[in-house]
């Protein structure tokens, strides 16, 4: 009985990862100083049913972090503009932030509950003017070009650079509805031709003679 209590409290304290929505995702992603692991989920996707446990582990052990922050975000309910402004196009997909970064990179290592552990203790404030002992020389040397621009070249910069991946992203997507057309006419086509020729075949197999028929007919 009272294991069973137990291990009841054990996966109760374990359940509960925040949830971020819209209203709340700024101030705990941006606002916080924190480095945060999001990941974007749909309650019915079987991958993500069967990280969670341990997804849920990790955000326990994090709870009262003032470094790391973990989360989730549900695409399928108040979280979905959040899919949609982060390019989220599989579940589960795992985003880090790491101050003052706010376009999040993808977590790309493994999703075992060491592995994530691993990551979120190495996570921390990444490379800016306000931390440039996070910096390597190389980083240091072109952070001082951007440095050195004016403010507005700088949001003209990033602006280009966003619109150019956007559009590389909006070509490749169209690529792709092209191949899958591409792809079911072709299969299409392979289904309706094993249709139609299937009932040729089976007679022209039938109309040649088994080879115990050939023996009898030579017997004669």
């Amino acid at each position: 009985m009272f294991r069973a209590v137990a291990l009841a409290c054990a996966v109760s304290s374990a359940a509960a990862t925040l949830e971020l929505t819209p209203d709340t995702f700024e101030d705990q992603v941006f606002k916080s100083g924190k480095s945060a692991f999001i990941k974007f989920f749909a309650p019915w996707c079987g991958h993500c049913k069967k990280m969670k446990p341990d997804w849920d582990t990790l955000a326990t052990e994090y709870e009262s972090s003032d470094k790391v922050l973990i989360a989730d975000v549900d695409c399928t309910a108040a979280g979905k503009s959040l899919c949609d402004k982060y390019g989220v196009k599989g579940f589960p997909t795992i985003k880090y932030f790491n101050p003052p970064d706010e376009e999040g990179e993808d977590y790309k290592g493994g999703r075992s509950l060491s592995d994530l552990k691993k990551f979120a203790a190495e996570l921390g404030p990444g490379c800016s003017v306000d931390t440039m002992e996070n910096c390597s020389d190389e980083q240091k040397a072109e952070l001082q070009t951007y440095i050195d621009m004016s403010a507005e070249d700088r949001a003209k910069m990033l602006e280009d650079l966003k619109t150019e991946l956007k559009t590389a992203e909006e070509k490749h997507d169209t690529l792709l509805k092209e191949l899958q057309a591409t792809y079911k006419e072709s299969m299409d086509k392979v289904e309706a031709l094993k249709e139609s020729s299937a009932p040729k075949i089976k007679l022209l197999k039938a109309a040649t003679p088994s080879a115990k028929k050939e023996a009898v007919k030579d017997e004669m």
